[in-house]
């Protein structure tokens, strides 16, 4: 398949052919499916942390002895069964990431773009570059593009600039083509993509 490749102004400044394997491929939801939800895992801080009764404030002393007085015996005020006492089984730190096979996320990656393109959700840029770091005029890029809403932009390396001027518009981001993932494609309205981008892409994804 074959696409139109515009510049900053949206004037067409030539074409890019596309290998129908990568981005015309059927587009498989479980794939995409596995993919996000490995993305907001690994996404996940993890830093819940409940105190057992080894941590908890208060005294190690037997509140009363242990035979005679009638009541159930008890060896501290910090037993689990007491309030204030510490919590059973309760979460603590750690991290939720967990790896899928590297040939599951090429798959998901391949039917996000397949998606975006039924979609005609792709637009191809010769390159993707602001003079200055400046919010309004990445949004005047970005509005000449017909790019509303959420949107995330690839290339192959990382602008300063560019990315510092587009992380204050809501819902839009920069990400290198290296990183990209199906979470970061399906997640926007529009992918804006360099030709370089969408090149190594489709190496990487052949």
């Amino acid at each position: 398949m074959e696409l139109d490749v515009v510049d900053n102004q949206n004037a067409r400044v030539g074409s890019i052919e596309l290998s129908d394997e990568v981005f015309g491929g059927r587009v498989n939801t479980e794939l995409i499916w596995e993919s996000v939800v490995r993305a907001n895992a690994a996404g996940r801080r993890g830093t819940h942390a409940t105190k057992n009764r080894a941590l908890v404030s208060g005294s190690g002393k037997k509140p009363w002895r242990q035979k005679g007085t009638g009541r159930a015996r008890v060896g501290s005020s910090r037993t689990p069964l007491w309030r204030h006492g510490g919590t059973v089984f309760g979460p603590q730190p750690r991290s939720y990431a967990y790896d899928i096979p590297k040939k599951a996320e090429r798959g998901a990656l391949r039917s996000a773009f397949a998606q975006k393109m039924q979609d005609g959700a792709l637009v191809v840029v010769d390159a993707l570059t602001v003079s200055e770091v400046k919010t309004k005029a990445a949004a005047e890029m970005l509005k000449k593009l017909g790019v509303t809403g959420k949107a995330v932009l690839i290339d192959l390396a990382l602008d300063e600039k560019l990315e510092k001027s587009v992380r204050n518009i809501a819902g839009v981001a920069f990400v290198v083509s290296s990183r990209v993932t199906a979470r970061d494609i399906v997640d926007a309205h529009r992918v804006v993509a360099t030709r370089g981008a969408l090149e190594k892409l489709q190496e990487v994804l052949s």
